[in-house]
């Protein structure tokens, strides 16, 4: 099944579906390893994996590449993170097929101006609400696969208010997209709200210290939500548990101390499969 079926079957079982954040394919590796049905591409996330901050730094083929090494090595789709579109509404397209091309599932574009800030960041700019339809009828005409998912974010909470970012959201639906996000909802009453009042498939984003509360995953399904996504605590523990190690290493001169933290060599390759390349080199063997 491709990974677009995979994902609206996902949409379609009325079963709330968590996708925790990975960066790089090590990391969808481990979200897949650890039994998750589907895996956020943090747009964020990847950014910082290369050392810069979440403020559309990196081009739009630097981030397809890295979507499409993900892609490579897990089954379940994943939902990246396409910011802004990298410019007009032809830029979006062209991110659209690429990412398309790179073999994920479901990307969000989001209605900020270029270039775009982290959700959760203060002193954001949208643009026009016109301008945001016509970008997802751009990316709506530029893809192949009916089954793409293209969920539409609005960050006009803290630009426009609460009921303006509900009404782009019904309009963004309306020019296409196939589910809506509502970035950095601050109450529970918000987080009902935005339920109650759009229709059909909606995504919420959870992470530990933003702006929006955190709700237990029963709670969002009970209220109407099919999407969670997680996009960065993952990255946050493998910071704090790389800083633990290295200051380890710089005390003692190994991080022996810290076996019982680290995952064994033996481990680490199973990961990545090594095994499994392996064999299949050897059957290729001349």
């Amino acid at each position: 099944m491709r990974a677009t079926a995979k994902l609206r079957a996902l949409l379609n079982s009325g079963r709330i579906t968590v996708a925790p954040g990975a960066y790089d394919g090590l990391s969808a590796r481990l979200v897949e390893q650890a039994g998750f049905p589907a895996i956020y591409a943090s747009g964020g996330a990847i950014a910082r994996s290369a050392g810069v901050p979440d403020l559309g730094l990196l081009s739009m083929s630097a981030i397809a590449d890295r979507f499409a090494a993900m892609a490579d090595v897990v089954g379940v789709p994943i939902i990246a993170d396409a910011d802004t579109g990298y410019g007009n509404a032809l830029n979006a397209q062209a991110a659209a097929r690429a990412f398309e091309r790179a073999g994920i599932a479901a990307f969000h574009l989001e209605d900020q101006t270029f270039p775009k800030k982290c959700g959760h960041y203060d002193d954001k700019s949208i643009v026009p609400t016109k301008e945001m339809v016509q970008k997802l009828k751009a990316v709506r005409d530029a893809l192949h696969d009916a089954d793409f998912v293209i969920i539409a974010r609005t960050d006009a909470i803290a630009v426009e208010g609460f009921s303006a970012a509900l009404d782009r959201a019904a309009a963004y639906l309306e020019a296409g997209a196939d589910v809506s996000f509502v970035e950095a909802p601050t109450s529970e009453a918000e987080i009902a709200e935005i339920a109650t009042r759009l229709p059909g498939w909606k995504l919420i984003n959870m992470f530990e210290g933003g702006k929006t509360p955190l709700l237990p995953v029963s709670r969002l399904q009970e209220l109407g939500y099919q999407l969670v996504i997680i996009p960065s605590d993952t990255q946050r523990a493998a910071i704090k548990a790389m800083q633990r190690v290295l200051a380890t290493i710089a005390r003692d001169g190994s991080a022996a101390a810290m076996r019982g933290d680290m995952v064994s060599f033996a481990a680490r390759e199973a990961i990545v499969d090594t095994a499994g390349y392996l064999a299949r080199g050897k059957e290729y063997a001349p």
